[in-house]
């Protein structure tokens, strides 16, 4: 085969309503999340040649290879084997990228790839001794490791990004995901999980002045708030990538990764992290920008280092509205890339993108094929 038959196509894409932790679906386990968006994304178009593995991102499950669990409890069969990875929040995201690269290896032609995370079933984490913990270490201590939040604040604070850019940055995240939501623009997305068939998080007349009432969530005198920063959710999100002579033969129109890069940064400014992996995938003005936006003044600090404006990001509203259920919110952003620029014809190149725990960043660079 030529490099451009090897090109890894998105041909179908899929993800579950968020939801609030301990809210809609606090019920459903990790593989209980996946395993219907697998389903989904077969029934929606089977390439007619075997899928080679299953790659889910997944930071705080049960361990034992959610991947395998779920493609056992899709009945994808036995002979099927799955890979669980763990980049934090760039996790589903860095599977997509994996099974890509698998692609242009040569080593197989098609794969389910995506993420999945249950904040409300994640059990609880104890050290020897009995001590509790709810983050793992992502560098060593005299390295710098922060708290997210309390990151996040020095994030904004360095970069000079004000209070009040970032509520109003939050308020136009949900007010774009709540006109999303009322004009069915998920719908074809989403895979319903018994009752629910919406995302939990999106608030509407959440503006600016209403923001500005939330006090600081992390530090005296931050910026960061609970309302201009995300939420903890349940989630899963994948996509079926196949080679570019399976997306031909198919006759289906597809989203080629046309480059990705992950990068690191310094482990006390972890949200910064997806400022070189942008940088790496020499962006040449993408018609759309899907971020993961963990906490507005990170995000915003990110889009002003490499040159991306703000009213552009995540046009449908972003995870401070949507929510970061965090091993899945990586492939939620193809999700959504591939739901606007190939189901409705929204522009052509897209790049999604987001920082991760420890100083990391990916990011991944998209173009519509038909």
């Amino acid at each position: 085969m030529t490099a451009d038959d090897r090109m890894p196509v998105v041909v179908a894409a899929r993800r579950t309503p968020i939801g609030t932790a301990g809210g809609a679906l606090r019920a459903y386990t990790v593989d209980e999340l996946a395993a219907p968006v697998l389903r989904a994304l077969l029934e929606d178009l089977d390439p007619g040649v075997a899928i080679e593995d299953v790659l889910l991102g997944n930071v705080f499950g049960p361990g034992g290879n959610p991947a395998r669990v779920a493609a056992l409890r899709a009945g994808l069969g036995e002979g099927l084997p799955g890979m669980t990875v763990d980049r934090q929040c760039a996790s589903g995201l860095s599977a997509i990228v994996s099974a890509a690269t698998a692609i242009r290896s040569g080593e197989g032609e098609a794969y389910l790839a995506g993420g999945v995370e249950s904040a409300s079933t994640a059990p609880t984490r104890t050290w020897p001794g009995g001590t509790t913990y709810t983050k793992a270490p992502f560098a060593p201590a005299e390295l710098g490791d922060p708290e997210m939040g309390p990151a996040a604040d020095r994030v904004a604070a360095e970069a000079g990004i004000s209070r009040e850019r970032q509520d109003e940055f939050a308020a136009r995240s949900h007010a774009r995901a709540v006109r999303a939501q009322r004009d069915g623009t998920f719908d074809a997305e989403i895979v319903r999980l018994g009752d629910v068939r919406t995302d939990q998080r999106p608030r509407d007349r959440f503006d600016a002045a209403r923001l500005a009432r939330f006090r600081p969530a992390f530090t005296e005198g931050g910026t960061a708030t609970a309302a201009n920063s995300c939420g903890v959710n349940d989630g899963a999100a994948a996509v079926l990538i196949v080679s570019e002579r399976v997306r031909r033969s198919l006759g289906v129109p597809g989203l080629a990764l046309r480059a990705s890069a992950t990068r690191g940064c310094a482990p006390a400014l972890l949200g910064l992290g997806a400022i070189p992996a942008i940088r790496a995938v020499d962006h040449p003005h993408p018609c759309a920008v899907e971020f993961t936006e963990a906490f507005a003044g990170q995000v915003l600090a990110c889009l002003d280092a490499v040159g991306l404006d703000e009213q552009r990001v995540s046009p449908d509203g972003g995870a401070i509205a949507l929510g970061h259920p965090w091993g899945a919110s990586g492939a939620v952003l193809v999700v959504r890339l591939f739901h606007r620029l190939v189901r409705c014809g929204h522009g052509t190149t897209g790049l999604a993108a987001l920082s991760s725990g420890g100083g990391l960043g990916v990011a991944a660079l998209w173009e519509v094929r038909r």
